[in-house]
């Protein structure tokens, strides 16, 4: 008996052996297994999912909208639409917008009918400082314009 009684205490070491080694392949997988970078990553392959799904519905568009351009009505519909261009001997008349009253005037149109901005309106030229040898001159102005070299 004395000897079936010694088989069965075992010495505290061994009872640790097998807990210990589980902890210590825990702590391993955890040290060396990257579990951030693959969430990032695993991210990065979503976003690159999505696009890849929104370049291929956007490339069927464009396929649908070529195979529609084939024939020439088509191709001179789309001219005319977003290009306004025109048939030979055809004009092109665009109706410009108005103001509140609804009348098109040329001053409400083009820029060239705007009153001419007066000199106090433009911005001044860099004045000389002390920093700049050639003081009040066109050498002065010259250095402010190159400062960015420095």
């Amino acid at each position: 008996m004395s000897h079936n009684s010694a088989k069965e205490e075992s010495p505290p070491a061994s009872r640790l052996m097998v807990p210990l080694a589980v902890v210590t392949a825990a702590a391993i997988l955890v040290g060396w297994l990257p579990l951030s970078a693959l969430w990032h990553q695993q991210s990065q392959i979503d976003a690159a999912r999505t696009q890849i799904h929104a370049l291929q519905s956007e490339e069927s568009s464009l396929t649908t909208q070529a195979k529609s351009l084939d024939s020439v009505a088509a191709a001179t519909q789309l001219a005319r639409e977003q290009y306004q261009l025109v048939s030979p001997g055809q004009s092109l008349i665009q109706v410009l917008p108005g103001n509140a009253a609804g009348a098109v005037t040329a001053q409400s149109v083009d820029p060239g009918y705007q009153p001419l901005v007066p000199p106090s309106g433009t911005l001044p030229v860099a004045t000389a400082t002390a920093n700049h040898p050639f003081a009040g001159g066109f050498l002065s102005r010259l250095v402010g314009t190159l400062e960015f070299w420095r």
